[in-house]
This record gives C-alpha cells, sequence and structure tokens, in this order.
C-alpha cells in the first residue's frame, strides 16, 4: 500500500509506469479471485486505492502544468 505523499513525490513518466504496473496486479488478482487461487481478497481492494492515488497524482500534475 502506497501513501500519497509517496505517490504525491513521484515524477510523472514513474507515476505512469507505477499505473500499469498496478493495472497488471489488478488484473492478475481478479483472474486469481475467478479461479478460487486468491488468498487475501482484501488485497484487491488495497490495490484499486493506490490506482486512485496515482491517478489523482497524474491528474493533479496535469492542472498544476495548465496553469
Amino acid at each position: 500500500v502506497m501513501k500519497a505523499t509517496e505517490v504525491k513525490s513521484m515524477p510523472v513518466e514513474e507515476l505512469n509506469a507505477k499505473l500499469d504496473s498496478l493495472k497488471e496486479e489488478l488484473f492478475a488478482l481478479r483472474f486469481q479471485l475467478a479461479a478460487n487461487q486468491l488468498e487475501n481478497t482484501a488485497r484487491i481492494q488495497a490495490v484499486k486505492k493506490d490506482i486512485a492515488r496515482v491517478k489523482t497524482a497524474i491528474r493533479s500534475a496535469e492542472l498544476s502544468a495548465q496553469q
């Protein structure tokens, strides 16, 4: 689980890379859930929240760049 302060300090390129890796992880977790192989179901929610944090940071950077 990433903290919001960690995410805000990352450069945009790194945030985009992190977003891709988190989406891949979420896909894998959903696949495991469907196959009844997932042990920690709370991990799905944590990854979704991390994705939201990263997207928020990316959007915030875009808005600040426009000004």
